[in-house]
């Protein structure tokens, strides 16, 4: 079978990288960058706080997830990274600079963790790196960043790359693994003309 590259960065961009990290483009026709992307959405941690358009749980269904992923980056509208270590190349997790509006230099941004990754700095590292490229790279002008009332983890590593919490939006996010119900969702954000928060070190 021959393998078709789809990968979830255009290819006219370049890969951010710094503070201990590489953020590579996921390949939606790798079977390995598949079954990460399948652990990372199955991961208690995750269904607890993120609830996708699709609830799939196989590797089928994390595919058709990733080559929809690809297809947006081919069209510009996202970008989405597997965060892995700069030096083993190992996957810990993904960030997203989702959304983009052009005409309003506007994205949003979204990143999830594996749990053998966790409490080591990575998701802050990763969104300090993302935020960079988007400014420098994309041109944008704001980056917004929204999680679930309660993600308090997510609170401080928003806060911690500059993104001020701008208040709560009601109703704004689904419930846990649930299309039929809402729950309320802090916004934060952060503007290219805000002053960059001191960059995080490698743990």
């Amino acid at each position: 079978m021959v393998h078709t590259r789809m990968h979830t960065l255009a290819p006219s961009l370049t890969e951010p990288q710094g503070h201990g990290l590489r953020l590579r483009p996921w390949d939606a026709g790798c079977d390995a960058d598949a079954r990460i992307w399948l652990r990372g959405h199955l991961d208690p941690e995750f269904r607890r706080w993120n609830t996708p358009l699709t609830l799939w749980t196989d590797l089928g269904g994390a595919r058709k997830s990733l080559r929809a992923r690809a297809v947006e980056a081919g069209e510009g509208r996202a970008a989405s990274f597997r965060i892995t270590d700069a030096v083993s190349g190992t996957a810990l997790g993904h960030i997203g600079v989702n959304e983009i509006n052009r005409p309003l230099r506007l994205a949003r941004v979204g990143y999830w963790v594996l749990p053998e990754a966790r409490g080591q700095g990575v998701a802050t590292r990763a969104l300090f790196l993302a935020s960079r490229w988007a400014f420098a790279e994309l041109g944008l002008y704001r980056l917004e960043l929204g999680h679930a009332v309660g993600h308090e983890a997510s609170c401080r590593i928003a806060e911690r790359c500059g993104y001020a919490h701008e208040g709560t939006l009601r109703g704004a996010m689904w419930e846990a693994g649930r299309h039929d119900m809402f729950r309320d969702a802090h916004l934060h954000a952060r503007l290219a003309t805000d002053e960059e928060p001191a960059a995080p070190g490698p743990r």
